[in-house]
């Protein structure tokens, strides 16, 4: 019989951030397969789960893929996590997915937190329609991106991406320069002690975070709205 690879959201900063039946699993299947394994078992200690646990991340060989696939096919039930929020949302998990099903194991799902979707609940932007961008990329292929965006965005006015608080106003700088002085909101260490969000224009988010920023970031761009 063949096992089954599970898919499982976990928080994206509160710890308390998880589901019952995240947690009911996680204590159930025969392995843990996560991005940071440091990172997943602060989580597994703070509810007293002990499993096996395993790295797998960008960097994993084609070996190690192998084996998991044997386990798999041997009827093993292995959960795979990421850092934080739903796995495969600009992270490795995909190729565990795909390799499933080009192998015929079941894939199954767990919902939890979503950074991306998390922001858009608390922007007061309409989430019918938006764009989801991953991480920013740097420098000119950034700045590529954003003539891009700048050039089609004809029926999508709302982009968002992640950041890094080192390249925050580099980003927020070159937005004003290629798309100009449209509307934003930046959320930034969402769930913890130091949450924090902002809405206004981009200059304005330059000169608010202009002295240095720490921290997870989620950015929306809302296009639609620019300040001449």
């Amino acid at each position: 019989m063949q096992g089954k690879l599970v898919i499982i959201g976990t928080p994206i900063g509160n710890i308390e951030d998880i589901t019952l039946r995240a947690l009911k699993v996680l204590k159930e299947v025969d392995l843990i397969l996560s991005e940071d394994t440091r990172r997943t078992l602060k989580l597994l200690n703070y509810y007293s789960i002990s499993k096996p646990i395993d790295s797998f991340n960008e960097h994993s060989s084609d070996k190690k893929k192998e084996k998991i696939l044997e386990k798999l096919k041997k009827g093993e039930e292995i959960a795979y996590v990421s850092d934080a929020g739903m796995p495969v949302i600009s992270d490795p998990g995909t190729d565990l997915v795909r390799m499933c099903y080009e192998n015929n194991i079941e894939v199954d799902a767990i919902p939890g937190p979503s950074a991306v979707l998390t922001a858009l609940a608390v922007s007061g932007y309409y989430g019918n329609r938006f764009t989801f961008l991953g991480f920013m990329p740097r420098d000119k292929k950034r700045r590529r991106l954003l003539r891009k965006i700048n050039e089609e965005n004809d029926l999508i006015d709302l982009f968002i991406f992640f950041e890094s608080p080192e390249r925050l106003v580099k980003t927020l700088k070159d937005i004003l320069s290629i798309i100009g002085d449209v509307e934003v909101f930046i959320a930034r260490e969402m769930t913890k002690k130091f949450q924090e969000f902002f809405k206004g224009f981009v200059s304005e988010a330059i000169e608010y975070f202009g002295e240095g920023v720490k921290g997870e970031i989620t950015v929306i761009l809302n296009t639609s709205k620019i300040r001449e």
